[in-house]
């Protein structure tokens, strides 16, 4: 415990944190070392710093590793230094084997006479249950909005046919306005529900469908509970082994399902910023096995992705080990366009960082741009690390994430604490002050007014158009010849305009005039920025005497009952509904196709001018003639630019010089007039939007789902193993553990497995889609009498080493040398059959013969996968020899015992001209560096990859889990 300081390498540095307002909190201080070029480092190699010195032990954490991230500058790229996260992210898929690995280890020290109870992570952990749910039973009922002749609208929830209404309904979830036996939603005439002016408050509870026109609760849609049930059906038996380790482990915190997605949760409730434990608080940080991890770093948490085993051996109270990187420094000045939206800004930023180059390095941003950037825009431009190659995207901690936390996840007492410690130890940042700015590897500067809200179209979304040049280019598309930008219309046809009549009122139709404008349920609309955006802009429109000329197909359909929520919580929809934006459904709409149809008059016009009408959609697809066979340009744009064309009835406009329109009192209206700021957009965001939604799920943690408490149980320190169980087996980790390590043992025979060339992934080695119904996995699952119907995936049956085992090498794209032809095969060498991977595997294990794996350049590249070392190493292989490893599954390989060893260079399978079926035998000395290795008439040495004491000692112990399980055993 890092309570007794007495012996710490660094318990000089402690310090204490006081103040009138709470409680006083001791933390290790990196400024009293009193060394200047603390300062000097990036705030991401500050926390990596701390860590350091809080965790130093002198074993897995050496004072070293300390000295080498304070000489960041000399060390990058370079020095391979340890790291202790604050705590562990996982989803159910990844989390399940690392549970089961505990359990598994519980009973093997029980056998040895040792308290179960003592084994529990040692780094907290939380486990996210997020990826069961499977979509059985859908539903899609897109209504067109209201006409003067249609009382019948809206999307009906009806309950499929034999099947009862859910929670005593009589049909499927009407609201109280429904007229009885109605196939629409509700009639307006009928429904008194809904004050007169103003739109009905909405509470969410696991978003609920809601009578579009009224925004009435109506009851849940039988979809969600039917869905439910088939979760709780098709994953009972991990969900029940889930609900043991909530209750068996210390040390871990499990979500339910029915909660949120893991990395919202991550941002909404688990993030702390500072964390307290062992009798000091610290910075937060975390690794996940969730894709989506780096997210939080936009919060100025620091945390990335890992793989299965490196999560495991976390979460086991090993660091994880990583070559201090680059850190790029972001710099971001300049005025944002005030037509710029959120994701204007991300997607340009990201395109700025994917040219730069930065694959494998850490950004952090810093300059006074940041300043205008949202706290939601910095957690999506930090989950955007994918899209530029960067592992990590920081942002130091400012006001702005302090006015973001009021709202989240702080009572006002650990906000002061979180300011008043961040500031101590020089982690919170001032980004107008250039006297705080660090040193980076290389500085990257991006001038925020360069980002230019686009439009995409008119034909294909690929062909984007600076909103300042939307007249110019759409004149251009009329005089170029048919394509995917052109029209060919003729230059005396250009000024045409036809005259129609619609509900009694004269309109004049001209090329480019709007005849429809969509806010549809697309990707954007998920993000609120953007939507409140649209309501805002819509909300001023109207106060300034502004209208959507009536012929125009206007419709809104939310991306869910959320959107309405807080659209209707900001009250902004009653004046989208003013300019024609009514809710209409939830669903796949106008970009699919699913428009009501156009009033005759302005078709009748459009064919008769033969004008090039237009549509205006947020969604993501818009083919020519797909909203309607009529309308040939078509073109995408941000929820606020639909609401403004819309406005302007026309795409043939210059939006910086032209009017909108004009009021009642004859004044014209620019654009710029009506748009809400970007501080206005992110005020609302941040205290109507984001306060409701954190008090909704802070809620729904509290009260757990009923989903969730009727799952049953045991009460055990062990878990009561199923024989019958498909997903939960216990696994062949510990069959052999014993409380001494014996010295390294020579390979001695050794039959190669498999004989594999360059760029094998781990999707090669370890399957995690579909099970092949002539596969070793399904003739497994065949043999407990399931129907390949209920074979579910690889993914799903991780908990299970029978099947995950049986998988190894299980894919059909699998290139084997000792067969010539692609598929799960290999060649029994003694006997000369070729059999199925696993099979051939059990045979050499049955015989006592050790097996090995040849391959080329990049083994184990692709995503990180913990069974691509725990299926090799449960069929037998005690090491691969490569050309090269990707470096995460070298580590993983390490962590099961398994020996990477490198050809040296210059040097591979073909030019030690093996064959594959020769026997080896390599000798395995005490120093573990090179290894000699003798086949068939021919000897070589190669490299063993060990590059650190732990290496070493986890490969002594046959793997991080054994090596866990005999200090426990000590």
């Amino acid at each position: 415990s890092l309570l007794f300081c007495t012996e710490h390498p660094f318990g000089h540095l402690i310090d204490t944190l006081r103040s009138e307002q709470y409680e006083e909190r001791r933390y290790f201080n990196p400024q009293k070392l009193s060394d200047v070029r603390y300062e000097n480092l990036p705030f991401c190699m500050r926390v990596l710093l701390e860590s350091a010195i809080r965790k130093c032990d002198g074993f897995y954490i050496k004072t070293d590793d300390v000295s080498s991230i304070l000489d960041w500058q000399m060390q990058q790229n370079q020095a391979e230094v340890a790291f202790s996260p604050a705590r562990v992210l996982l989803q159910d898929f990844t989390g399940i084997p690392a549970m089961v690995d505990l359990a598994a280890m519980r009973d093997a020290l029980a056998k040895q006479g040792v308290d179960p109870n003592l084994v529990n992570p040692r780094c907290h952990t939380d486990l996210i249950v997020d990826h069961s749910l499977q979509i059985d039973y859908s539903k899609c009922a897109i209504q067109s909005p209201p006409t003067p002749t249609d009382e019948s609208h809206g999307a009906a929830v009806r309950s499929p046919a034999g099947r009862p209404s859910p929670r005593g309904s009589s049909s499927g979830g009407h609201c109280a306005g429904q007229r009885p036996g109605h196939r629409g939603g509700c009639s307006k005439a009928s429904c008194s529900d809904a004050p007169s002016g103003r739109s009905a408050a909405v509470q969410i509870e696991n978003t609920p469908l809601l009578c579009p026109f009224h925004l009435q609760p109506v009851s849940e849609p039988e979809t969600m509970i039917r869905n439910q049930e088939m979760e709780l059906i098709r994953n009972k038996e991990r969900l029940q082994f889930f609900k043991w380790c909530s209750k068996a482990f210390k040390n871990i915190n499990v979500v339910p399902p029915d909660i949120n997605t893991v990395h919202q949760v991550n941002l909404e409730y688990l993030c702390q910023v500072v964390q307290e434990g062992e009798g000091f608080i610290y910075p937060d940080s975390v690794v996940g096995t969730d894709s989506h991890t780096t997210m939080i770093n936009g919060l100025g948490i620091l945390g990335w992705g890992v793989g299965g085993i490196e999560s495991e051996a976390v979460m086991l109270g090993q660091p994880v080990s990583l070559t201090l990187p680059q850190v790029i420094g972001c710099k971001l000045v300049g005025t944002i366009n005030p037509l710029a939206t959120s994701i204007d800004i991300v997607l340009g930023i990201t395109k700025h960082l994917r040219q730069a180059g930065i694959g494998g390095k850490f950004v952090e941003f810093f300059g006074p741009g940041v300043q205008q950037l949202s706290a939601p825009d910095r957690t999506t431009i930090a989950n955007m690390c994918p899209e530029y190659n960067a592992t990590v995207s920081f942002f130091p901690v400012d006001d702005i994430t302090l006015q973001h936390f009021k709202h989240t996840i702080c009572s006002e007492e650990k906000l002061v604490v979180l300011e008043d410690y961040l500031k101590a130890i020089k982690l919170f940042k001032s980004y107008g002050d250039q006297s705080e700015d660090p040193q980076y590897s290389e500085v990257i500067e991006m001038n925020l007014s360069s980002i230019v809200p686009h439009v995409s179209g008119p034909k294909r979304p690929q062909d984007r158009v600076a909103v300042t040049c939307m007249k110019e280019d759409f004149i251009n598309c009329l005089n170029e010849k048919v394509g995917f930008k052109g029209f060919h219309v003729s230059k005396e046809k250009q000024a045409t305009q036809v005259p129609f009549l619609h509900e009694g009122a004269e309109y004049n139709l001209a090329h480019g005039s709007v005849v429809i404008a969509a806010v549809i349920s697309c990707t954007n609309n998920c993000n609120p920025s953007v939507m409140l955006a649209a309501g805002l802009l819509a909300k001023k429109a109207v106060e300034a005497g502004l209208t959507v000329k009536p012929y125009i197909r206007t419709s809104l359909v939310p991306g869910s009952g959320t959107v309405t929520h807080y659209l209707n919580t900001t009250g902004v929809l009653p004046y989208l509904r003013k300019l024609g934006f009514e809710v209409v459904g939830y669903g796949c709409a106008t970009c699919v196709g699913n428009t009501a149809p156009l009033p005759e008059s302005v078709v009748d016009a459009i064919k008769q001018g033969d004008l090039v009408a237009c549509g205006v959609l947020s969604g993501n697809r818009h083919l020519e003639g797909r909203l309607c066979d009529c309308v040939r340009a078509n073109y995408l744009a941000s929820p606020p630019l639909v609401v403004a064309y819309a406005i302007a009835g026309t795409v043939s406009i210059n939006l910086e010089t032209e009017p909108l329109g004009v009021n009642s009192e004859g004044k014209d209206v620019y654009l710029r007039d009506i748009w809400p700021s970007k501080e206005e957009v992110n005020h609302t965001e941040e205290n109507i939007v984001i306060a409701s939604m954190f008090k909704e799920l802070r809620s729904r943690m509290e009260k757990g789902s009923t989903f969730w408490n009727r799952i049953e149980s045991a009460e055990s320190a062990l878990f009561p193993w199923d024989p019958k169980s498909t997903y939960i087996r216990c696994p062949a980790f510990f069959s052999k553990l014993s409380k001494e390590v014996c010295a390294p043992q020579s390979i001695e025979g050794a039959y190669p497995l498999l004989f594999l060339g360059d760029k094998v992934t781990t999707d090669h080695i370890s399957p995690a889609g579909s099970i092949a119904r002539v596969s070793a996995a399904a003739r497994y699952l065949q043999s407990k009498r399931l129907t390949p119907r209920e074979f579910n995936s690889y993914g799903a049956r991780r908990g299970n080493d029978a099947v995950m085992t049986r998988g190894t090498f299980a894919s059909i794209k699998l290139q084997n040398r000792l067969i010539g032809k692609t598929g799960p095969k290999t060649l029994h060498i003694p006997s000369g059959q070729t059999l199925d991977v696993f099979e051939a595997a059990e045979r050499y294990q049955r015989d006592g013969v050790p097996l090995i794996i040849l391959a080329g350049k990049e083994y184990g590249s692709g995503s990180s996968r913990d069974w691509a070392a725990k299926g090799p190493y449960l069929m037998g292989v005690r090491a691969v020899i490569a050309e090269s490893f990707e470096k995460i599954h070298r580590n993983h390989l390490v962590g099961m015992g398994i020996a990477p060893l490198q050809f040296l260079p210059g040097q591979n399978a073909d030019s030690l001209e093996l064959c594959g079926k020769e026997r080896f035998t390599i000798n395995i000395p005490q120093e573990l560096t090179i290894i000699s290795v003798t086949s068939t008439g021919k000897s070589f040495s190669v490299t063993a990859l060990f590059e650190n004491d732990m290496d070493v000692a986890f490969f002594r112990h046959g793997g991080i889990l054994k090596y866990v399980a005999r200090s426990l055993l000590l």
